[in-house]
């Protein structure tokens, strides 16, 4: 017995229908699609940021690709820090 067949899905599709009705379901879609966009449009306005911020510091922005085989991978270095002590 096929847990997905067409006629199981049909009478999933008919219960729902009868339980929420079109109209919630159609708000639950309009809302789950606004979702959707706004947390593309926050994804593409973060990378844009993270875009200016790099180019704006002077910084080439380099893609993440794994070296090719056969060259060396260059060790991440991290920025050095100063400290520095106030004396009142």
């Amino acid at each position: 017995m096929d847990l997905f067949a067409p006629r199981h899905l049909l009478i999933i599709l008919v219960v729902v229908l009868l339980v929420f009705g079109t109209k919630k379901l159609r708000t639950i879609g309009s809302d789950l699609g606004g979702a959707v966009r706004g947390f593309k449009k926050a994804m593409s306005s973060g990378e844009a940021e993270e875009h200016a911020h790099s180019e704006s510091a002077g910084q080439a922005v380099q893609p993440n690709d794994p070296p090719a085989i056969g060259t060396p991978a260059q060790p991440e270095t991290e920025p050095t820090r100063t400290t520095t002590t106030h004396t009142t």
